[in-house]
């Protein structure tokens, strides 16, 4: 038998709110896996229910529509409900698209939102894996967990919190997110200090675990400059959430003129040139089971701050200024400027630092994260 990691394979991945561009980490993150795993001769296929805007696609990644009846953003109720309603014809398509483009493993990448609750079996062969993001919500991970072949997840910090909520992950396997744009050459030492006075960035979905409002309150008299860039994502935790974010997110922008807000959203490939431009980057985040904005940031040899929070310590391990720039979240958002402030002051441990974070970003290559991923499910 040919080895399964250099063997064509043909993976389809289910993300019902899969959408290109979009600004939410699992979207960024299934799409980058597949660039993966189709630059190295696979079959990658993404099977989604959301809309897809014209424009350029993904190299050698093809794009199946579902036929969910929800509209986007929506709440994990109305597309727990949408999902029991349309159950038998989901089955049917997903079967469709595994017959027509031969793939032999599916990849639910969430048991909602992936549509990983879905009873019916797959066809003989067919590898079923759970792509577990975050810990699955209880309602889901029973029909989720009870067919499946393969558990992977994105941080040891799941397969923590699996255990504290009673669930035995010791078969869940850790597979990385990966970077869909993997770094480009290290920016030389002269860039490197110029951009020490470029303003300091945040590029985050609209979410409360996000830290936004109280890192714009915290940066009001800060003095420096900050630029957030915000966006709506598929998802949101009760229907019209976001907006209201996003209104609270303009109220103290608009009142600190140090604060820009940008409400433009970003594409995929914008992303690692705007981080970039930053002097840092801080992730306010409260909850990160993998951190793909940090990693964005490291991968441009942009440091960045934020709390000792999920899986964001676990990405600068091995760099010596690494706690300089970790904030205190019981101390709140104040610690993060000030972390950033140190480093931005010192122009040795910022070069040194902006250089550590280039290095250890090249672990999350997409060909290196594709043949983990195939070593995992098969």
């Amino acid at each position: 038998m040919t080895d399964a990691s250099s063997a064509a394979r043909g993976i389809v991945f289910v993300l019902a709110s899969w959408q290109m561009d979009a600004p939410a980490g699992i979207e960024r993150a299934t799409a980058a896996l597949a660039v993966g795993l189709a630059t190295a001769g696979h079959r990658a296929v993404i099977a989604t229910a959301a809309a897809q805007r014209p424009g350029p696609g993904l190299d050698g990644v093809a794009v199946e529509p579902l036929d969910l009846p929800v509209a986007f953003p929506c709440d994990d109720r109305a597309l727990r409900e949408a999902i029991e309603q349309a159950e038998d014809k989901l089955q049917a398509q997903l079967r469709e698209i595994i017959a027509r483009h031969r793939a032999d493993t599916v990849v639910f990448t969430d048991a909602l939102w992936g549509l990983g609750r879905l009873a019916g079996g797959l066809p003989d062969g067919v590898r079923r894996v759970l792509a577990a993001h975050v810990l699955p919500d209880p309602q889901d991970a029973p029909a989720a967990l009870a067919r499946i072949d393969a558990v992977i997840i994105p941080s040891p910090v799941v397969r923590a919190e699996a255990r504290a909520a009673g669930w035995s992950a010791d078969t869940w396997r850790v597979v990385p997110n990966a970077l869909l744009y993997p770094p480009s050459a290290l920016p030389d030492e002269d860039l490197i200090q110029r951009r020490r006075f470029a303003p300091v960035r945040v590029l985050a979905r609209l979410g409360q675990e996000k830290g936004l409002v109280p890192l714009l309150t915290a940066a009001a008299d800060w003095t420096r400059r900050l630029e957030v860039s915000v966006a709506h994502a598929g998802f949101e935790t009760a229907t019209g959430s976001q907006s209201e974010l996003l209104d609270q997110c303009r109220v103290l922008a608009s009142a600190a003129p140090n604060i820009t807000l940008i409400e433009q959203q970003l594409t995929w490939r914008e992303v690692p040139g705007w981080l970039g431009a930053a002097s840092a980057v801080i992730v306010p985040s409260l909850r990160e089971t993998f951190g793909l904005v940090a990693l964005e940031a490291m991968s441009a040899a942009v440091p960045f701050a934020g709390y000792p929070v999920g899986n964001l310590p676990a990405l600068r391990e091995g760099s010596a200024d690494s706690g300089r720039l970790t904030g205190d979240p019981r101390r709140g958002p104040d610690t993060l400027l000030h972390a950033v402030d140190g480093v931005l002051a010192d122009p040795v441990a910022y070069g040194r630092t902006s250089k550590a974070m280039y290095h250890l970003a090249q672990d999350y290559r997409p060909d290196r994260i594709a043949q983990l991923f195939l070593k995992a499910v098969s």
